[in-house]
């Protein structure tokens, strides 16, 4: 599998629609208001700042519409920039957790990745020779995090292990970059399960959220990107193509791979192949279709890992389980909303990804669809930039709620879009661990 230079997916009318929903956000995060509150100084810090739902993810959307060009490029850079300074300022006013998707970690990810983004040549040129990092002080802290033997914390992309591979990954190859990497990689190792002749990660009971605890009273192995192995499997692969501790990410890489394949099902009944999660005497059934949980996450990640390995039995695997998820009827799918975690548009981009990286044009058909599902769930004069949320609300109940983020709200939803209708690689999806590029 071959990738070409990125290229626009959508053209005409779904186009159109498509930059009308851009703007429409653009203006609407233009406009965000600092969230403050009641709660305790380092969550509403981490509200603020996070890359998740805060400044740092509104940047990023902010960053790559000006790097699309345009007559409000300057605007868009500058916006960028103000985010950015807000979410480094929250995160230097009071205490945050080290998470890659709500803590200090992601601020600094945000950080690392738009300063490249948005360099011109002459501010490369400005900055030859020079040799600050200003990010030196978050990898000493999370040196300090990762010097915790044995880890008894979580392993996964959202909050932890994982995800501080992908905070060093974007440092790469800054020394205390890669010393943060190694010490992700001690961590992995000496929490890897070894079950015959391949690796996995188990998560306890004490690390599970209360209304899973009473499902998997024991625990469970997590099969979703965002909480379990395939995120793990994508990290490994990134540090064996770094050449990071290269023999051992490579065994664990192909100990998880083989465990992970080991672990599909048929998909009768549901959308997917995968469950979200195995556990002991629990009944596993089907995923829904999405990124954090369900086939085309997996899929994604396990391309990442066929190409870092060379292994064409991982990738012809990974696409004849993506083919599948890809001709799902969405009526079965599982989506509610349009966010890139779990929506629409999360599955479009995916699906986008996947095809710019040279899949079958039946992955491209899927994006078209999957865009064109979420731009209709689009209501203009409701949300951020016409676009609601499916999640918990403040009385604990599901409902639609305002949310500006990027993982589940408007700014993912943007730059998801973007990346249909330009020919700007969405660098932003490493995050994601679901492109290649380190």
């Amino acid at each position: 599998m071959t990738a070409d230079p990125w290229r626009p997916l959508l053209a005409g009318d779904l186009a159109a629609r498509a930059w009308e929903a851009i703007r429409a956000i653009a203006e609407a995060l233009a406009a965000a208001p600092v969230l403050t509150d009641r709660q305790p100084a380092w969550l509403r810090a981490e509200r603020r700042a996070s890359l998740a739902g805060g400044k740092a993810g509104f940047a990023l959307f902010h960053a790559y519409l000006a790097k699309a060009g345009g007559p409000e490029a300057e605007a868009q850079a500058a916006l960028a920039e103000d985010c950015l300074q807000e979410a480094i300022e929250a995160l230097a006013s009071s205490p945050m957790s080290p998470g890659l998707y709500s803590g200090f970690t992601g601020v600094a990810w945000a950080a690392e990745h738009l300063n490249r983004l948005l360099a011109t040549e002459e501010t490369e040129e400005a900055g030859a020779g020079e040799d600050e990092d200003i990010s030196e002080e978050i990898d000493d802290a999370l040196l300090a995090v990762l010097g915790r033997s044995p880890w008894s914390e979580q392993y996964d992309l959202i909050s932890g292990l994982v995800g501080f591979g992908v905070y060093a990954l974007e440092r790469c190859p800054r020394p205390s970059a890669v010393r943060c990497l190694e010490a992700v990689l001690d961590r992995l190792e000496e929490t890897a399960e070894r079950l015959g002749q391949g690796v996995t990660w188990f998560t306890p009971p004490e690390l599970i959220p209360p209304h899973q605890r009473e499902l998997m009273p024991s625990g469970y192995y997590n099969l979703g990107v965002a909480h379990g192995v395939p995120g793990v499997i994508a990290l490994l692969a990134a540090a064996c193509r770094l050449g990071v501790r290269e023999a051992r990410a490579r065994s664990l890489l192909e100990g998880a791979v083989q465990w992970l394949l080991s672990q599909r099902g048929p998909g009768d009944g549901g959308p997917s192949c995968y469950a979200a999660f195995v556990a002991p005497g629990v009944e596993s059934h089907s995923a829904r279709l999405a990124w954090c949980y369900g086939d085309p996450g997996i899929v994604a990640t396990l391309l990442v890992a066929a190409r870092a390995a060379g292994r064409k039995d991982w990738e012809d695997e990974a696409l004849a389980i993506g083919t599948r998820s890809a001709q799902a009827l969405p009526e079965v799918s599982g989506v509610r909303d349009p966010g890139l975690c779990h929506g629409a548009l999360g599955l479009a981009h995916l699906y986008n990804r996947i095809y710019q990286a040279g899949g079958d044009e039946v992955f491209a058909e899927a994006a078209r669809r999957w865009y064109r599902l979420g731009l209709d769930m689009r209501q203009p004069e409701q949300g951020v930039g016409g676009f609601l949320a499916w999640e918990t609300q403040a009385d604990g109940q599901m409902g639609w709620v305002d949310d500006p983020g990027f993982l589940t709200g408007a700014a993912g939803i943007g730059l998801s879009l973007l990346a249909a209708v330009t020919e700007v690689e969405p660098g932003w999806d490493r995050i994601l661990l679901v492109s290649g590029a380190s």
